[in-house]
């Protein structure tokens, strides 16, 4: 594979909870396809949370998409149709124990980036809430880091 390959991939998938399975094994597969195997079990992790979130917290039909840039780095994001921004993320250390609210702080803590913005599908007004690994990007200013609260579960 060409080192600076790119290329871009979007599941769309209803408002159903086996969706997540469905997007981690999508997921899976095209990076393994694309001979990033080192990025599979983060990237799985990442993905079924930010899939969970857009299935749970909205009604409508959400999606997943991924891409590699040329500088390396695989975005991982998912759409759903509630415009308003996330809830901001809890510390992985307060989040760890509880069975919900603890998403975003997996997030956090294994992305090298991550964030939200505003986005359309299908005519609906929605967001995505994305996240970045690899491609030696940095550490966004509002997360150095240094001031990661919590080791990756998946080994980031």
């Amino acid at each position: 594979m060409p080192e600076n390959e790119t290329w871009d991939y979007t599941l769309y998938i209803p408002n159903d909870l086996r969706a997540v399975t469905v997007c981690r094994r999508t997921l899976r597969l095209i990076l393994m396809m694309h001979g990033l195997i080192g990025l599979v079990d983060t990237a799985e992790l990442l993905a079924a949370e930010l899939v969970s979130n857009a299935v749970r917290h909205t009604k409508g039909p959400a999606a997943l998409r991924v891409r590699r840039t040329a500088e390396g780095v695989v975005w991982i994001g998912a759409w759903d149709t509630d415009p308003s921004p996330p809830e901001p993320p809890r510390p992985l250390g307060q989040a760890v124990e509880s069975e919900e609210g603890r998403g975003l702080g997996l997030v956090v803590a294994c992305a090298d980036h991550w964030g939200w913005q505003p986005s359309a599908r299908f005519g609906d007004r929605g967001k995505f809430v994305w996240c970045e690994l690899g491609g030696g990007v940095q550490s966004p200013p509002h997360r150095p880091a240094a001031a990661r609260t919590g080791r990756c579960p998946a080994g980031g």
